[in-house]
């Protein structure tokens, strides 16, 4: 039975992987989207995961079932359109290895999951998970917004921890009041929060992370709190606690998925813990240090699914690091 249920998109991201002489960009067709980037990255370290949303009914949604069962996520929640197409986002990357993200989804197979499927499957596990995650794009579009709020409700009622990365992706919404009204809807129900730096500024108008964070905290009763600062590491708040661990400095090819490793790797390492409310500053720091290293390893190839580390390459970059 599966420990840790994300549920949203899974699309594919059509990733620039050169430019040639004449200016031509050449695409590679990678499976992506990130609660189904977070379900595999925690599969790849060892976790129990179980991916809940839907594709359509062609190639590429055929290629992310594949995708899912080859890294041993449980797809029994894994649903197909009857008319739209698998969603395609169209990923960019500049010289620096930072991306652009340009959708194809009117509407994509992704946008179509009910509340009936969502909760059908969640209810179908036999055991209750330990985690439900989910992300902000599955909020831009009915009926799949819907359907991840009942899912979240329904989790929550069922004594399941509820993660959440609102990760903010601008052409997906009409404008930016939307976005943030609909991105702030699930903080309450929230045990753990994780945002990128302009994420926090954008949803609490303030850059410092410390205030920032007190200010979800005070506001929402989020018990963890992780800001992800790229190789900057990462900041946390554990209650009235905070901290920061380091980041790892490495070649970077391609930062798409950096952050679903990290959290799918967190996430691994607080299946385990005794709960949220006895975890201690020096458990999550140690969780905390894997995650980082583990979205270090994605940055260093292209892709973010292949380019997840597994568990046997973490073990083997620690005993290299003695």
């Amino acid at each position: 039975m599966p420990e840790i249920v994300t549920v949203g998109e899974a699309l594919i991201d059509l990733t620039q992987t050169m430019e040639d002489a004449g200016g031509i960009r050449h695409y590679a067709a990678f499976p992506g989207g990130a609660p189904a980037n977070v379900a595999v990255a925690a599969a790849r370290l060892g976790g129990k995961a179980a991916f809940i949303g839907k594709v359509g009914r062609d190639a590429f949604g055929g290629a992310i079932r594949r995708t899912f069962l080859e890294n041993g996520v449980d797809v029994s929640g894994l649903y197909e359109a009857r008319q739209a197409l698998t969603t395609l986002a169209v990923v960019s990357v500049d010289a620096e290895g930072e991306r652009s993200f340009s959708f194809y989804r009117s509407p994509g197979a992704d946008t179509q999951l009910t509340g009936e499927e969502a909760a059908a499957a969640l209810r179908a596990y036999g055991q209750r998970p330990r985690f439900l995650h989910f992300g902000s794009v599955s909020l831009t579009a009915e009926p799949a917004r819907t359907a991840t709020m009942e899912a979240a409700r329904l989790a929550r009622e069922m004594g399941v921890l509820l993660s959440y990365d609102p990760n903010y992706r601008a052409s997906l919404w009409p404008d930016e009041a939307t976005a943030l009204e609909q991105m702030k809807r699930p903080l309450s129900l929230c045990h753990v929060v994780k945002l990128a730096e302009e994420e926090l500024e954008l949803l609490t108008g303030l850059a410092d992370l410390e205030a920032g964070s007190l200010a979800l905290f005070q506001t929402y009763g989020i018990p963890l709190i992780v800001i992800t600062m790229g190789e900057g590491g990462s900041f946390y708040r554990l209650g009235a606690c905070t901290g920061r661990v380091k980041g790892r400095s490495v070649q970077v090819a391609d930062t798409n998925g950096a952050g679903d490793t990290f959290l799918g790797a967190l996430l691994t390492r607080l299946v385990s813990a005794a709960g949220l409310d006895s975890l201690t500053p020096e458990e999550l720091e140690a969780g905390l240090d894997f995650a980082n290293r583990a979205a270090a390893l994605t940055c260093t190839r292209p892709g973010a699914i292949p380019a997840m580390p597994t568990l046997a390459e973490m073990k083997a970059q620690e005993e290299g690091a003695r």
